[in-house]
């Protein structure tokens, strides 16, 4: 039996003042997520698309999902397997290819997970355990490219 989860944000865009950039064809791309309950999240496009960097963007966002989506389900699964994680760190690569009608999509993700794990004994079941997580992970269920695991694994 399959459970339904409603997940809701509201999305908040302004002009800005046109008066000011008389010449200016493009649109600002800053815009607030409000979440309830949650900080807002400022957000605008990224750097290469004319978007203010000091802010988060949709593609920051969208390889943060994943990152921490990993991390959750491969800690459940530490759980489950009695392993006893120490630390996890992960440094992400995602690969945006863009077309020239200015179309584009992710083609591939790559996480790098590097965990400690306390027992040594426990190293190959705990780098064997990223295939399942990614299994369960929510979000990269919900994509629609590969998302590829290079692990490494020391116990502390």
């Amino acid at each position: 039996m399959a459970f339904k989860h409603i997940f809701k944000v509201a999305l908040s865009w302004f002009s800005t003042n046109k008066a000011a950039f008389p010449k200016s064809k493009v649109y600002s791309k800053s815009h607030h997520i409000s979440i309830e309950g949650k900080s807002d999240l400022a957000i605008s496009a990224a750097k290469a698309f004319k978007g203010d960097p000091s802010l988060y963007n949709p593609e920051d966002l969208l390889l943060s999902s994943l990152v921490s989506c990993h991390m959750m389900s491969y800690l459940y699964l530490c759980d489950q397997n009695n392993i006893e994680v120490i630390s996890y760190t992960d440094h992400a690569e995602a690969t945006l290819e863009v077309n020239s009608d200015a179309s584009g999509r992710f083609v591939e993700v790559i996480l790098k997970p590097a965990v400690v794990i306390l027992n040594p004994e426990q190293i190959a079941l705990a780098l064997d355990l990223h295939k399942k997580a990614n299994q369960l992970c929510f979000i990269a269920n919900s994509c629609n490219f590969p998302v590829m695991h290079m692990p490494t694994c020391l116990a502390g």
